[in-house]
């Protein structure tokens, strides 16, 4: 989306969107890091959540995100959330600060797994971190740093063909009396971009309160809202108004330069695993999880397997917060199974894991003690 994300253009293509996703069953969440630096970040996080519910009519759960050096607990709280999600959005913001965010707690992968089973809906800000390229928008229109490129997240790369670099904010008129199309920087500033791109590499402009649609199944590439879509490449320039649609060979064909589509990447044997591990917490077996939670730790420790380990130990921290009824006695076997990954990982000076652990347990009233006899815990409140 180009802008207008909370407006009431918006409301009906967010409704549809919604609608499509939510007989998968899964979750609806919206993800602050875009402007997680803003003092303002809570009323922005209340203002969009009421939104959707007050006009979309959609119970969404906010992810507090905000820093690059959020605690692990926090970290593998939101990466839960995402991978249980089959609606992902993010919005204003800056586009750079979310880039770091993302990329070094390891999210970003996350947020393009929802493409396996819903839909991420990227606006403004976030919207500029999709593609191949990413213009810094408040460094070089605020700050006054020379036109560049940051490396993008190349979701939108991966999943259709399109090198491109996606621009929001492409119609802006703000300026009155200068030039703020194409996201504030302007005809002579975008040209010094494009001349920094590589030759294979188009822009892909959004229109204020305007929205392009991706169908990865159908290969549609579908407009909606009030203006259009901008196929840019050096002169040549080619537009679908809202209401208009095309294939993602015909979009390829207008830029000029090929699809370039590569073949899924083999993901480690460990990832894998932790999809079993997941099935293992859904079904109820928290205790055989924990085991191949353990064993596969044991043998890998890349930051990509770290991350989700501590995401799926977020997950059985909440199912131990879950239960209402004879709450000590459910509760245990999940306590009990938590506290033996615990102790495994101070065992291996593991202390990341160990502390991930420990702060969800308390996150959820839950007081371990240590002591030379060993570890116990009871519940604070109910």
């Amino acid at each position: 989306m180009g802008s207008g994300e909370t407006s009431p253009t918006m409301v009906t293509p967010h409704q549809q969107i919604v609608a499509e996703v939510m007989s998968k069953g899964h979750s609806q969440v919206i993800l602050d890091s875009p402007f997680g630096f803003q003092e303002n970040a809570d009323e922005l996080v209340a203002k969009i959540t009421d939104y959707f519910l007050s006009s979309v009519g959609t119970v969404v759960e906010p992810i507090n995100l905000r820093r690059v050096d959020s605690d692990p607990a926090q970290v593998a709280n939101a990466i839960a959330k995402i991978r249980d999600a089959s609606w992902v959005f993010a919005g204003p913001g800056s586009p750079s600060y979310a880039l770091r965010v993302w990329q070094e707690t390891g999210v970003a992968e996350h947020l393009e797994a929802v493409l396996d089973r819903g839909a991420l809906v990227l606006a403004s800000a976030a919207a500029l971190t999709v593609g191949s390229h990413t213009v810094a928008v408040y460094e070089i229109y605020k700050v006054g740093a020379d036109p560049t490129w940051l490396p993008g997240l190349d979701i939108l790369g991966r999943h259709t063909g399109f090198n491109a670099a996606v621009i929001p904010h492409f119609d802006n008129t703000e300026g009155a009396n200068h030039d703020t199309r194409f996201c504030y920087m302007g005809e002579r500033r975008l040209a010094i971009l494009e001349a920094q791109l590589p030759p294979e590499t188009f822009i892909l402009g959004v229109d204020e309160h305007t929205g392009v649609s991706f169908d990865l199944d159908d290969q549609m590439v579908r407009v909606f809202g009030r203006g259009s879509m901008t196929i840019r490449r050096g002169t040549n320039v080619w537009k679908l108004k809202s209401g208009g649609s095309a294939t993602f060979a015909e979009i390829s064909e207008h830029a000029g330069v090929p699809r370039v589509v590569s073949a899924p990447a083999t993901k480690q044997e460990s990832l894998s695993d932790l999809v079993d591990i997941e099935t293992l917490i859904d079904s109820g077996s928290i205790s055989q999880a924990v085991d191949s939670l353990l064993k596969l730790d044991a043998t890998n420790r890349t930051n990509e397997t770290r991350t989700i380990v501590h995401s799926l130990i977020s997950r059985i921290g909440e199912l131990a917060a879950t239960p209402k009824i004879d709450l000590h006695s459910v509760i245990s076997p999940y306590v009990e199974a938590l506290l033996v990954a615990r102790n495994d990982a101070r065992a291996s000076n593991r202390w990341d894991q160990a502390d991930v652990i420990r702060d969800l347990l308390l996150a959820n009233q839950i007081e371990i003690k240590d002591s030379a006899q060993g570890t116990t815990w009871e519940i604070t409140s109910s």
